[in-house]
């Protein structure tokens, strides 16, 4: 469904990815992984059109999206929930989900798309007119994720969504996360929780420095004694 073949990025004249390369297959959940500043969120906004990328390429659904704009991407099928979640604060929950359907493909079928969205997470029912900058950490991020659902995505690009979450609620997400791909859509998902995302993912790869550096499946790297000792601290 995603391909990603040898993407170059910079910021200014940095460079922060080096021929970055991986896949995502349909209906399955992909893990990508890596301490803070390896280049996690720098890959997935340039998957979304939020970066530019310098050379490259980036096909989706078999279609090159490298040079399409983030609504464009949205409006093909492809939806980030971005790590700061980036809510409405003084709008209601209602008003956040409704803003979902902006792009052309999700406009139909709106309402009962929302009442799926409670159906779901039903926190979210129970403060439907509160406003959005009013809700706990956990439920902030429910929201995100139910948003980012309402514009009817065949794929989610999650960017560390248990960031600031109590353990409880840690694994409340996951267990969404789970039941969304099993609804269907293929999961991206950006995590410095890496013992979880690996259990969670049916593959992954490490990034480090902009490159990346193993994949496998999640078991296989969850076996692998460079990851049990880099990053499982064991």
């Amino acid at each position: 469904m995603l391909l990603i073949d040898r993407i170059n990025v910079f910021y200014d004249s940095i460079q922060a990815l080096w021929d970055v390369s991986l896949e995502v297959a349909k209906g399955k959940i992909v893990a990508l992984l890596g301490s803070n500043g390896a280049g996690k969120s720098t890959t997935i906004n340039a998957i979304t059109g939020i970066l530019k990328i310098k050379s490259g390429v980036v096909k989706f659904a078999g279609h090159e999206i490298q040079n399409l704009s983030p609504h464009a991407v949205v409006e093909s099928g492809l939806c980030q929930i971005p790590e700061e979640r980036l809510l409405f604060a003084e709008m209601s929950v209602r008003e956040n989900l409704e803003l979902g359907t902006y792009v052309q493909r999700a406009r139909k079928g709106k309402s009962r798309k929302i009442e799926e969205m409670y159906e779901m997470f039903p926190r979210l029912l129970e403060r439907k007119n509160q406003k959005a900058g009013l809700l706990s950490g956990g439920e902030q991020q429910m929201l995100a994720i139910a948003r980012g659902l309402m514009s009817r995505p065949s794929l989610l690009v999650l960017d560390e969504p248990s960031f600031g979450l109590a353990p409880v609620l840690v694994d409340e997400i996951f267990k969404i996360v789970k039941n969304i791909n099993g609804q269907g859509v293929t999961i991206l998902i950006v995590e410095q929780n890496i013992y979880q995302a690996l259990e969670l993912a049916d593959y992954g790869y490490v990034l480090e420095n902009g490159r990346i550096t193993l994949q496998g499946t999640g078991h296989e790297l969850s076996e692998n004694s460079y990851v049990k000792e880099s990053y499982l601290g064991m």
